[in-house]
This record gives structure tokens, C-alpha cells and sequence, in this order.
């Protein structure tokens, strides 16, 4: 057995040496007085965070990817090209309510997001892949799951940015258009309350629009299927009821228009926007739903949102580590 050489920390590993005066036997061209040095490593001594610390960096990350920020330019350019445009109307809006001298603007803030859906949805299927598709397809979740967060630490993370960036994208373009409205002197207390309800509505569509494009987008981890998957499920079902709609409206049945109004998410916020938040609805004149209706579909909306966490946690369940 090869004796420990002097010098070298206890329990380190040894280099064996030749006899005195032979040529050493551990590599070729080696000195008879080689050895392994202790260069110093130590272990991490610092504070343990654990889950909370966990999902908060990974919520804050996945929420500046969703800008591209932490990216390269080319992944920033296309979610601020779309935010710019979302923001554009907002200010053409007030501008032609200050030059004309309108009372209101020209569209109700919880109208807004309704109005700007096709681009906010281009938003959201570039946004919600990139979250979770490209975890799938790299096999990263793994590494996510070998530290303190649970899996369902993952799912709010991820739900808990797409569901900011989303606000924000929708709420800021509501912002503008009120400070808009206030500089120019519309009645103040008509505009607090219309923001407010803008802001209201601008939530419940983030929430909703979240939870279906991320639960969608978990499905596959090729991101331009997640793409195309996310636009469909958020364009056809509107196009299709809203057709389907205007066709029994001209047959008289009206009872039936409003009702169709929750089999896609589109219709869906229009009419608790109109029911509750003041808007003006797209549904046929004398088919808009009241009060009560609205109420329902709120719930549906709350309801649908809240099948979509269950389903994608038990989507992730499943994800092997």
C-alpha cells in the first residue's frame, strides 16, 4: 500500500512514489515528489431560501421573457413592436377627443382590450410557448424541480407571469388614455370610474387569456406548434360563435345569441364587459345580456380559469424528472 505523501491534507488522494532513488511509476515524466494540492473548495454556507425565494425568481424571470428581456435584441423586437401598436390607438383616441372637444373618449376603457384582442392575442402565442414549450423540448423542468419549488410552485410561477405581462400589456395602453383624458379636463369623476372599470376588465382578461394559452402551449414543446395551437383556440372559436350569432339573431331567436356569447372567450369578455363594466357590446341589438346574465358569465370566465390551473397542474404531475 502506497504511503501517504507528505504534505497532503488528510483524506486527500495520494500520488504513489517510486523508491528512494527509482524513477517514479504515477505518469510519464513525473518527479518523485508529486503530489495533489487542496486548492480550496469550499461549501455553499449562506442562507437557505427555499420555495418562496424559488418561485419569486422564477415568476421574475419568466415574466422578463416574456418581453424578451435577458435575450438576445432579435427575441425583444416583436413584443414591443406589438406592445407599441396595442398603445398607438390609445393615443389617436385621445388626441381626437382633445382636438374635437369631446366629452368622452371616443371608446370605453373596458371596451379597449376587447378591441385590440387579434394583436394582444399575436402577443400572447408568442409569449405563452416561450414560457413552457421550450422547458418541455430542452428538458430543463427537471432541473426546476430538483430544487426546493413543487410542481405546482412551477405552475403559479409561470401562470403568475404570463397573467402580469399580460396586465401590464393591456393596462398601460388604459393608463395612457387616461391621463390623456384628464389632460384634457374631461369630467374627472366619470374618468376614475371607467378606468377603474377598464382595469377590472383588463384582470379578468389576463387571468382567462393566461390559463387557456399556457394550459394549451404545455402540450407540446415544439414552439411553433404552441404558436398555432394558441392562436386557433383564441380566433376560431370568436369568428365561429360570433357567425353562428348574427344567423339566428336574423331568425329571432335572441334568447339562444346571448347564451352562444359563452362557448368562446372572446364573446365571453364581451359580455360581462357590457353586462358589468358599462361597455358597449358587439352582440346583435336586444340580444346584449343584463345583469344577471353577466353575473353567470363572470363565473363561467372564473370558472374556466380556474379547470385550466387544475388541468395544467395535473398536466405537470406527469412530467418526469
Amino acid at each position: 500500500m502506497p504511503a501517504e505523501t507528505p504534505g497532503t491534507p488528510t483524506g486527500a488522494p495520494t500520488v504513489p512514489t517510486a523508491p528512494s532513488g527509482g524513477p517514479t511509476t504515477a505518469g510519464n515524466g513525473g518527479r518523485g515528489d508529486a503530489r495533489i494540492h487542496d486548492i480550496g473548495y469550499r461549501g455553499y454556507s449562506g442562507e437557505r431560501l427555499g420555495r418562496s425565494a424559488g418561485r419569486r425568481a422564477l415568476f421574475e424571470h419568466s415574466l422578463r421573457g416574456a418581453y424578451g428581456l435577458g435575450r438576445s435584441a432579435r427575441s425583444k423586437v416583436m413584443p414591443f413592436l406589438l406592445f407599441a401598436i396595442v398603445c398607438f390607438p390609445a393615443v389617436i383616441f385621445v388626441a381626437i377627443a382633445i382636438t374635437i372637444g369631446l366629452d368622452e373618449l371616443p371608446i370605453r376603457y373596458s371596451q379597449y382590450p376587447l378591441y385590440m384582442a387579434q394583436l394582444i392575442a399575436l402577443y400572447i402565442a408568442l409569449a405563452a410557448p416561450q414560457m413552457v414549450s421550450l422547458d418541455l423540448r430542452h428538458h430543463t423542468t427537471p432541473l426546476y424541480f430538483s430544487r426546493p419549488i413543487e410542481r405546482v410552485d412551477y405552475v403559479l410561477a409561470k401562470l403568475g407571469a404570463l397573467t402580469a405581462a399580460l396586465f401590464i400589456f393591456t393596462a398601460i395602453p388604459l393608463t395612457i388614455m387616461w391621463i390623456g383624458a384628464l389632460l384634457g379636463e374631461l369630467d374627472f369623476a366619470d374618468q376614475i370610474r371607467m378606468y377603474g372599470q377598464g382595469l377590472a376588465m383588463a384582470a379578468i382578461f389576463a387571468v382567462l387569456h393566461a390559463c387557456l394559452a399556457l394550459l394549451i402551449a404545455s402540450f407540446t414543446p415544439r414552439r411553433g406548434f404552441g404558436v398555432a395551437a394558441v392562436i386557433a383556440a383564441l380566433t376560431i372559436p370568436y369568428f365561429a360563435v360570433i357567425s353562428v350569432q348574427w344567423v339566428l339573431y336574423d331568425q329571432g331567436g335572441t334568447t339562444a345569441v346571448t347564451w352562444l356569447g359563452l362557448l368562446s372567450p372572446g364573446t365571453l369578455l364581451d359580455g360581462i364587459q357590457g353586462a358589468l363594466l358599462g361597455g358597449r357590446t358587439d352582440y346583435p341589438v336586444g340580444t346584449e345580456p343584463g345583469t344577471g346574465t353577466g353575473l353567470v358569465f363572470l363565473l363561467v370566465a372564473l370558472g374556466v380559469s380556474a379547470l385550466c390551473v387544475l388541468l395544467l397542474s395535473r398536466r405537470y404531475r406527469k412530467v418526469g424528472i
